[in-house]
């Protein structure tokens, strides 16, 4: 068994930070969701997904995939979304083992009222604490970490 690579001072404290960070910006920002808008950060990101999808509407196994959640987190998510309106389940025509997850009217409606109060949120939870100058770079670091955490 070879010597493990050992984290420099550097790195553990960009790691701890990357840690802190990313814990505590989700975590506030999951409070204020649900404290303004009556959902959760992650109900909002599908609720997202699905906007930004043609149709309003993504096959489950791809929302998974998109979603870094396994196939059955994600089937619970929705269950619950269905349950309030926001999500309804279709069966694909074309695979009848598919089923897409497509956002409905009062799902839409609660993007639309959720967004500018959760925008704001972001604002003053993230961009208010980051140098402009360096959204660049973090962005460049952080889009190279998500990638290397998908599936393959």
């Amino acid at each position: 068994m070879s010597e493990p690579r050992w984290l420099n001072d550097e790195e553990m404290r960009l790691f701890r930070s990357f840690l802190a960070a990313s814990s505590g910006v989700t975590s506030r920002l999951d409070t204020l969701l649900k404290t303004t808008n009556g959902i959760s950060l992650d109900d909002y990101e599908v609720l997202v997904h699905l906007s930004e999808a043609p149709d309003q509407r993504v096959r489950m196994s791809e929302l998974s995939d998109l979603l870094l959640h396994s196939r059955s987190r994600l089937s619970q998510r929705i269950d619950r979304l269905v349950e309030r309106g926001l999500v309804e389940r279709e069966k694909c025509d074309s695979d009848a083992r598919g089923t897409w997850a497509v956002l409905t009217t009062e799902g839409v409606s609660r993007l639309r009222t959720a967004a500018p109060d959760h925008v704001e949120h972001v604002r003053q939870h993230l961009f208010d604490h980051v140098d402009p100058s360096d959204i660049p770079v973090l962005t460049k670091a952080l889009e190279d970490l998500a990638s290397a955490s998908r599936p393959s």
